[in-house]
């Protein structure tokens, strides 16, 4: 195996300049919801030449749309496909999914960049652009381990199964579609932007949207009327402590170092269409976190108990109650034990590389690993380069020494887990 190693090491040092070019190309595409195709057809081309075997198919079929676990307000997935590319091991070893998303978020406000966001720009070690650490950055470093043991002529004993989906970003529709076409595995890996810390774990979420009544009125005579707004006030306090109650349960060692493991976040606010009227409908929406070890039932159960308990409580909300409805994106928890065997191999890979122990914490954030974890019961560990922080920030960049290093951690991290074939 060390000579495997070495093989490794020496192929990926070689080829840096490779990797970074392969990122920058994908960057450059600009590979925001609806148009992910062309980003993916470099991606296509890439498995083509490494000798993958090729599985390119548009999803939106009816079994799809008919999941529980399906939440997508986009019609059309036509032009768009998801791609999954198989490196076929000899048999008598365990299976690996490689997955990433290729879709990236909206750019924002376009000044705020200090060029333009799909540059692909490479500076004092650093490559810039929309989708660059999230997560980009991370699927280069997949297909950089794949090519690096495809290139050394090590062969596998299991399968390595590439996935590029299209849809995380709105709810995981590209993964939960490689699910239902049947890949699934021993284990798998989604190299997020962790800032190369090891997730074993991550926190689900969900979004909602609660509705506020109140009586519109004269802004002169404002007393007759019942301010939406006012109103609103009160349900967020109560959205507030039942943050502030659900944190207080979370006991996980993992979260330790998060000073909000699973937040309820109040994204939007909409109410009013007149200065000078009391508003009678506010709309509060926002995004409710969900830990790994729960159900996404069992938290919309919690937050609905929590409103009617305001609604028997305030006088106004019991004659015109809160009403609150589930919408949009949601991402199913993950939880593997920090023991799984993947773990291991995964920390004994980066110990390798790095010389150093793993940092092990929970994700504060959602991925398409709750899919594959509890729809296609494949334990997932989520690890990869890149920034969290500025994930989707203007001037996003990934410091491309990470996306190589990563690179050789999952390369080892393949052997170990699939196994070789002498």
């Amino acid at each position: 195996m060390q000579n495997h190693e070495a093989q490794i090491n020496t192929w990926l040092k070689e080829n840096r300049a490779r990797g970074a070019r392969l990122l920058q190309i994908l960057v450059r595409e600009n590979s925001t919801r609806g148009n992910e195709s062309s980003a993916q057809a470099i991606l296509i081309e890439k498995c083509r030449q490494l000798g993958l075997t090729l599985d390119i198919w548009e999803i939106g079929s009816e079994e799809l749309k008919n999941h529980p676990a399906y939440c997508c307000d986009r019609q059309n997935f036509e032009g768009n496909p998801n791609l999954v590319a198989v490196l076929k091991g000899t048999g008598g070893g365990k299976s690996l999914i490689l997955n990433g998303h290729i879709d990236v978020v909206p750019v924002g406000n376009e000044s705020s960049w200090e060029r333009d966001p799909f540059s692909g720009h490479i500076e004092c070690g650093k490559l810039y652009g929309r989708g660059a650490t999230d997560m980009k950055g991370g699927t280069a470093a997949l297909l950089m381990a794949l090519e690096s043991i495809i290139a050394s002529e090590i062969k596998l004993k299991g399968d390595v199964i590439f996935q590029s989906v299209i849809e995380e970003e709105s709810g995981g529709a590209g993964t939960l579609a490689a699910v239902l076409r049947g890949y699934c595995a021993d284990g798998a890996i989604i190299p997020e932007p962790t800032n190369m810390k090891i997730f074993p774990k991550q926190q689900g979420s969900m979004w909602f949207r609660i509705t506020v009544k109140g009586k519109a009125a004269h802004g002169g005579t404002r007393y007759e009327g019942v301010s939406a707004i006012e109103k609103s006030v009160i349900a967020i306090q109560r959205l507030q402590q039942l943050e502030k109650d659900r944190n207080a349960k979370i006991s996980d060692p993992l979260y330790q170092k998060i000073p909000i493991p699973i937040p309820i976040n109040i994204g939007k606010i909409t109410s009013g269409e007149w200065p000078s009227s009391v508003p009678d409908t506010a709309v509060i929406e926002g995004r409710m976190g969900v830990a790994p070890n729960e159900t996404m039932q069992s938290a919309q159960s919690e937050m609905e108990a929590c409103l009617n308990e305001l609604n028997e409580q305030d006088s106004w909300f019991k004659n015109h109650p809160l009403t609150i409805e589930w919408f949009g994106g949601r991402w199913l928890p993950g939880n593997m034990e920090s023991s799984h065997p993947l773990m291991k191999e995964l920390s004994a890979s980066f110990r390798e590389v790095n010389g150093e122990e793993p940092v092990v914490e929970a994700s504060p954030w959602g991925t398409d690993g709750g899919i594959l974890s509890a729809v296609g019961n494949t334990p997932v560990v989520v690890f990869g380069p890149g920034t969290t922080e500025i994930a989707h920030d203007a001037n996003e960049y990934i410091i491309l020494d990470e996306m190589f290093a990563a690179s050789e951690i999952i390369a080892l991290t393949i052997l170990k887990w699939c196994g070789v074939q002498e």
